[in-house]
């Protein structure tokens, strides 16, 4: 049975970071508005090269008056949350502010770490995307940060933490070794690539509140609290992002949000697998499930104009090609809302029983 004091820990910090969340955002909206943080050439190119007229038609004109840079809420309520729980409990020691500090060596360490680089590297590539080349960090760049910082990661569940198993459902973790640090880096890399779900108003927000809610109750069920709290953390700095985020956006997530949320949430998956003697990789898919057909969906579309000379769909990623059929915006953001919630269900229900 859940200790009724572990659940106010977890839940304290996602009520933090969402007050956090809410009082910074004017700040915010009124230096992106005053410094014009917005793209200067609206509209995305394919991987050719070729204009997306597909997409320019659908959001070139959007794109001109709304600031990029949003993701800052995210992860700025949230560093202040978990840094100012840690402090006051150096503080002001007594037994609630020692029992809510859930910053700890094995479980938030490296979450923390994740989700700072995750976040100066994506400022970066905004940053550059608004005021300088107006294309961002190069890809290679990008991928150099995930790909390195993914290995010293990997390296650090293999080495400092003695992961070296991989949890099988309804099976024995199945035993890969050093193996451990490419497999982490593989992972990274495609939900570093699921990044792109970024790109209707209020989508991406309501889609990662959905996977961190599930990661947060098997964390607690894993009494890996710590870890649980952090999760938790992140849901209620989405939802105050989100606030601002429904249609019409008052700004876009972008790299700076994206790139934080989807390395981070890597290395929760893989915290919540046999570190808590739990399935947390396996489930990531079913949990995660939208991300994978974002991904999958580009892949397939990319694929099938290369070797068959044709696309699948009108548009790539999906939820972009259900705008190009007509269905609007917001009904496809609240349709993904509603399926990111069932994939959470079903995978907290495996991520149990399993």
């Amino acid at each position: 049975m859940i200790d009724l004091t572990n659940i106010i820990k977890v839940i304290t910090p996602a009520i933090i970071a969402f007050t956090i969340g809410i009082a910074i955002t004017p700040l915010l909206t009124r230096h992106l508005y005053t410094h014009r943080a917005w793209k200067k050439k609206p509209g995305k190119q394919t991987l050719s090269g070729a204009e997306a007229v597909e997409f320019n038609r659908l959001h070139k004109e959007r794109e001109r008056e709304v600031p990029r840079m949003g993701g800052i809420v995210i992860w700025a309520s949230a560093i202040v949350t978990i840094l100012g729980t840690w402090a006051l409990s150096l503080i002001w020691p007594t037994d609630i502010t020692v029992k809510m500090d859930f910053l700890s060596r094995t479980q938030t360490w490296i979450p923390l770490f994740a989700l700072l680089v995750g976040a100066i590297v994506g400022l970066a590539n905004d940053i550059l995307d608004i005021y300088h080349s107006g294309n961002g960090l190069s890809l290679r760049r990008r991928l150099f940060v995930v790909i390195t910082t993914s290995i010293f990661i990997g390296w650090w569940f293999y080495a400092k933490l003695d992961i070296t198993t991989v949890g099988i459902p309804f099976g024995q973790p199945l035993e890969i070794g050093w193996l451990i640090i490419p497999y982490f880096v593989i992972v990274s890399l495609a939900l570093y690539a699921s990044g792109i779900i970024d790109g209707i108003d209020g989508l991406a927000g309501g889609v990662f509140a959905m996977i961190f809610s599930a990661y947060a109750v098997i964390a607690l069920t894993q009494d890996q609290i710590d870890l649980a709290a952090f999760s938790a953390m992140l849901v209620g700095a989405i939802l105050a992002f989100l606030w601002f985020n429904i249609p019409p956006a008052r700004f876009f997530m972008t790299e700076t949000g994206t790139m934080a949320l989807t390395f981070v949430l890597a290395t929760i998956a893989f915290m919540t697998d046999s570190l808590g003697e739990g399935i947390g990789i396996a489930v990531l898919p079913i949990i995660g499930f939208l991300l994978v057909a974002t991904v999958a969906s580009t892949i397939i579309q990319e694929l099938s104009k290369r070797f068959l000379g044709k696309k699948v769909f009108r548009i790539a990623p999906l939820h972009h090609h259900f705008e190009a059929i007509g269905w609007p915006s917001t009904k496809v953001a609240m349709r993904y809302w509603v399926l990111g919630a069932i994939f959470a269900f079903f995978g907290v229900i495996l991520a149990l029983v399993g």
